[in-house]
């Protein structure tokens, strides 16, 4: 009996070791689990439309569109630093070029620095590009964004900004070789703004929230090249109703004095627009119905009277905000002379997003 009892004890001491490892194993999981988590998380994005378009003294042109593709990218090196790269297809050369390619240090929300490429302090329309504006007929109407950039609104440079409860400022030198603008001197770029009612966090910001904020938002920015200046004043008042319907009113007004602005206009033009929506309460399906109007007038400040009239209705169903929506658009464009031919455009786009 003894000597089976011992023999019992040897043969069990041989299995301690592997024991000790599932043990061991066993108790590291969830550390393990923890630093190989994955620190980089990516998206896409997708604007797609069909549109008929039809030019003064011309006939009418039928055209599916890929208007934006993206890839959007981001991840952090510890608590401090990230980094966001992110692309897009331009219609226009069939090529995906780099759109923001950034490099992030926070030590707080009052602190932040960017540095690399990306959008450079501007107006609220620039700030909140295509998949975040509210109409679908963005950058149209001589007016938004109309700062000199290297693609889609963005510039090469270092930039600070903080967000300080409901005051946002922003400040960045960016440079200027690489833009349009035939000097080589550094653009010096500030934005600040003022939220009433609820704040908005971030850098980048939203042409809409969809009721998700009630906001009354004033916002004002320059940029600065070689003595010549690109000056904005944005405003933004969205309100929830009681009956869960949501009121948005945007608008801004533009002074482009030898930076920037649309062509056509010489170096010296400015405008404003003012846009209205209603985001009607009842959820009919997968989505919501929104109705949507804006209007918006630029001029040339030189030479000629050059005027441009720009209108745009939406009738939109918002079935997940930004991430999934289908917006049924017209828009009217008009001339006060006749070397710009008038245009007209209807349409429907699709968007799609995987953040």
């Amino acid at each position: 009996m003894l000597t089976r009892c011992l023999r019992t004890t040897q043969r069990f001491k041989r299995y301690i070791p592997t024991l000790l490892a599932c043990l061991l194993l066993g108790s590291a999981a969830p550390l393990l689990a923890q630093t190989t988590e994955p620190k980089v998380s990516v998206g896409g994005g997708l604007r797609t439309s069909f549109t008929y378009d039809k030019v003064s003294h011309a006939t009418g042109v039928d055209q599916f569109s890929l208007n934006d593709a993206r890839i959007y990218i981001s991840g952090s090196a510890n608590e401090n630093f990230s980094f966001m790269f992110n692309t897009d297809y331009s219609s226009a050369s069939n090529e995906i070029n780099v759109l923001d390619a950034v490099g992030r240090f926070s030590a707080s929300p009052k602190f932040n620095i960017w540095a690399g490429r990306f959008l450079p302090p501007s107006d609220r329309a620039n700030l909140y590009g295509p998949f975040y504006a509210h109409e679908w007929g963005v950058y149209t109407d001589g007016i938004q964004n109309g700062h000199p950039f290297i693609f889609q609104g963005r510039d090469n440079g270092v930039a600070y900004w903080g967000d300080f409860n409901k005051i946002k400022i922003s400040a960045g030198a960016f440079d200027g070789g690489s833009l349009p603008t035939g000097s080589k001197e550094v653009l010096g770029a500030a934005r600040i703004q003022i939220n009433f009612w609820d704040p908005e966090s971030g850098y980048y910001l939203n042409g809409t929230y969809y009721g998700g904020k009630n906001l009354l938002s004033l916002g004002a920015a320059t940029q600065v090249q070689d003595g010549n200046t690109a000056t904005t004043i944005d405003f933004l008042m969205e309100k929830k109703l009681p009956n869960e319907g949501v009121v948005s009113i945007e608008s801004e007004y533009a002074n482009y004095n030898g930076l920037g602005g649309y062509p056509g206009f010489g170096k010296k033009s400015e405008g404003a627009y003012l846009l209205a929506s209603y985001l009607f309460p009842k959820k009919i399906g997968m989505g919501k119905f929104e109705l949507l109007g804006k209007y918006a007038i630029a001029s040339s400040r030189q030479g000629a009277n050059f005027r441009q009239n720009t209108a745009e209705v939406n009738f939109n169903y918002i079935i997940k905000e930004f991430n999934a929506r289908v917006m049924t658009y017209f828009l009217d464009k008009r001339f006060n002379i006749a070397a710009k031919l008038d245009e007209w455009q209807a349409g429907v786009g699709l968007q799609l997003q995987i953040p």
